[in-house]
């Protein structure tokens, strides 16, 4: 499974290469994306079908941006399976996600994916202001220096994704950092969504986010706490301190960059269009 994510993540980056800016394009197609014999559904993406999408995310936004008729669900594993019973036609869910779930070998063989609707890029959110998100950008840059980032991601299948990080200093002020170390944990938000935020066997979040933040709470002295939430409602479970970041694969678009104090990109990804095989 991790093979597939990361060829699939090769075939997007050379994609990506040759796409102007993050969000970049609605030229993308099956043939495109370099989807040939695994991806063989013809292209789907048109307003005559049904989308099942995941509320807030930007599968969804790209699907109102289209004039999509859409099945609004709570996460990205439940649009799949709205496709995989039939009750929606197809689903639009991130490529990372779509490299670790659908295919031979995974939980939805009989699934494909087509279309690639934008190119986008990971970041980590915390609240309007917080000094949290200079402290992880130093994290990132360290982890990447040392091989440590790599190591993770290749772990997950995720490394062909992976965002150069240059290096970066923080200050210490009367912030977040602190409060944090005071209280003795990281609580971070997620959603279910494999390879980044998912339960083992054991019953252990795992995944290229969880590690990365358990990586922080480390360098930070506390315990990482997870924390699922309904995914339309993170910058309010971030504002009331319910959970001090939001770490699952978070596209960095206006709203979010907007609402939130983000941290420098991470990954690159695409929302793509997910169908049953013909």
């Amino acid at each position: 499974m991790k093979k597939k994510v990361a060829m699939l993540l090769m075939v997007s980056m050379t994609i990506c290469g040759v796409l102007t800016g993050c969000g970049g394009t609605e030229e993308t197609s099956a043939e495109a994306s370099g989807a040939s014999e695994e991806t063989s559904a013809e292209a789907p993406a048109n307003a005559d079908l049904v989308y099942a999408v995941e509320a807030g995310s930007a599968g969804e936004a790209i699907a109102q941006e289209k004039g999509f008729k859409t099945n609004v669900v709570a996460s990205q594993a439940d649009a799949l399976m709205e496709v995989a019973s039939g009750t929606s036609d197809a689903a639009i869910i991130d490529l990372l996600m779509a490299g670790a779930m659908i295919g031979e070998g995974t939980s939805y063989p009989n699934l494909v994916h087509t279309d690639e609707l934008t190119t986008e890029e990971y970041g980590v959110g915390c609240r309007k202001g917080s000094d949290l998100a200079a402290y992880i950008n130093t994290v990132f840059a360290e982890s990447y220096a040392d091989g440590s980032m790599q190591e993770i991601a290749e772990t997950y299948g995720v490394q062909e994704a992976l965002v150069e990080q240059k290096a970066t200093e923080f200050t210490a002020s009367d912030g977040d950092v602190g409060y944090i170390q005071g209280k003795g944990t990281l609580i971070v938000g997620i959603t279910e969504f494999e390879p980044m935020d998912y339960k083992n066997a054991s019953g252990e979040w795992i995944g290229f986010d969880a590690d990365m933040a358990r990586l922080v709470a480390d360098k930070l002295g506390v315990e990482a706490q997870f924390v699922v939430i309904d995914w339309d409602n993170k910058i309010m479970e971030l504002e009331s301190k319910n959970i001090d970041v939001v770490w699952n694969g978070m596209t960095l678009t206006d709203e979010v960059t907007n609402a939130m104090e983000c941290t420098g990109a991470y990954c690159n990804n695409a929302q793509v269009v997910v169908v049953l095989a013909k």
